[in-house]
């Protein structure tokens, strides 16, 4: 049985903590921000943590990602 490819768009945008969790660019960041509160800029800031639903769905693409 052959490896698994790793999908290249999810290594780029996702990363694992040592700990197994998935770490993601907050959503929402790219264009618009005159509509968005400063509230939600300050708090969209850096990086967050996938829900584990979420972070399972990824685990199709990332294959080695343990």
């Amino acid at each position: 049985m052959p490896k698994m490819k790793t999908k290249s768009s999810a290594k780029k945008r996702f990363k694992m903590t040592a700990s197994g969790k998935v770490r993601a660019g907050a959503a929402g960041k790219r264009h618009g921000m005159i509509k968005r509160t400063k509230k939600q800029l300050r708090n969209q800031r850096g990086t967050m943590i996938l829900a584990p639903g979420d972070a399972n769905l990824l685990r199709v693409h990332m294959p080695y990602a343990r």
